[in-house]
């Protein structure tokens, strides 16, 4: 088809949350700003600390470092352009630097969802196969998963782009959010946009419900394997160890699939709202999960107690 309106653009206009007044602009951007800092120095200290601490290097740890990982970068992908935006009024942003983030929002979020995927694996062969954990899941074995859980959406997630790119564009060149996603972009293409909304949405449905689905069921299998444990304790002790893994998984479930569900069932957002609940579900995650890695998991506590005590103690030493 022949669009004689087609608009040939340069740049796009990101408005940020829509409908704020000025004189927010400095609380919001100071918010956004201490929560890159979280995101940023709480996985890197995770990154680090395991590198660093020996006895960390096991396989439950490693995948929280692939985690710690992408959420750092989704982090360094989305926010300093949100702060900019009201620090610098850097509203504008190029057409290919648009597409690019794009790219890496989706494919960060969707390999994060895989590594999820892993992470729910590792629980189900160390309860239910006690026995056959350490020789099935090595370190080897668990950088090879998160490996593959990286190169899948990185592959893929070209062809989203490529698809995007390659839209007429009939409308504004206006961004109703705080960073480009692909459904602001599809939103400004013409008529035959629904084509490239499909394949979007049908890789995002892939990214978060084939792993979603595996990871119900994984656990729906460990609660009746820890059932049938004897003893209270040995049940409390099996639950204890999924802990940080089920609280991060729902954190990064549960409000998209609400989202999800209420799009679904014809429950519309506002603009406003719905940029701050996305902003919210893929940001606050990356800034709590560091805390939930070193107060929720038995052996990052006990060495970070032991590295704190050591460190007092030299103090004390020198010191006195």
């Amino acid at each position: 088809m022949l669009y004689t309106n087609v608009t040939r653009i340069k740049n796009f206009f990101i408005t940020g949350f829509p409908g704020l007044l000025p004189k927010y602009y400095g609380p919001v951007s100071g918010l956004l700003f201490l929560l890159y800092l979280a995101i940023a120095g709480g996985n890197i200290f995770v990154l680090v600390f395991v590198k660093h601490e020996r006895s960390l290097h096991k396989p439950s740890y490693l995948i929280f470092c692939h985690l710690a990982l992408t959420d750092l970068m989704f982090g360094t992908v989305t926010l300093p352009k949100a702060i900019s935006l009201y620090w610098f009024d850097g509203k504008l942003v190029s057409f290919f630097s648009c597409f690019a983030q794009m790219y890496f929002v989706h494919f960060l979020g969707a390999t994060h969802s895989f590594i999820l995927m892993v992470m729910a694996l590792d629980r189900f062969i160390a309860i239910c196969s006690p026995l056959h954990y350490n020789s099935l899941f090595t370190n080897t074995t668990v950088s090879v998963l998160c490996g593959i859980s990286w190169f899948m959406p990185f592959s893929w997630m070209f062809g989203v782009v490529l698809d995007a790119l390659s839209l007429p564009f009939c409308n504004s060149n206006i961004i109703v959010h705080c960073y480009c996603d692909h459904i602001s972009i599809f939103k400004l293409g013409c008529e035959n946009a629904h084509i490239s909304a499909a394949l979007g949405l049908g890789l995002a449905m892939f990214s978060l419900l084939v792993p979603l689905g595996f990871i119900i069921f994984s656990y729906f299998i460990i609660i009746v394997s820890v059932l049938r444990i004897s003893s209270s304790e040995g049940r409390i002790k099996a639950l204890s160890t999924c802990t940080p893994q089920v609280i991060i998984t729902c954190l990064f479930y549960f409000p998209r699939c609400f989202v999800y569900l209420a799009n679904f069932v014809g429950y519309t957002f506002s603009a406003s709202a719905r940029v701050v609940i996305v902003m919210l579900y893929s940001h606050l995650p990356a800034a709590v999960n560091p805390i939930i890695y070193c107060f929720k998991t038995k052996d990052i506590k006990e060495s970070l107690k032991i590295r704190f005590f050591t460190a007092k103690n030299f103090i004390t030493s020198k010191v006195s």
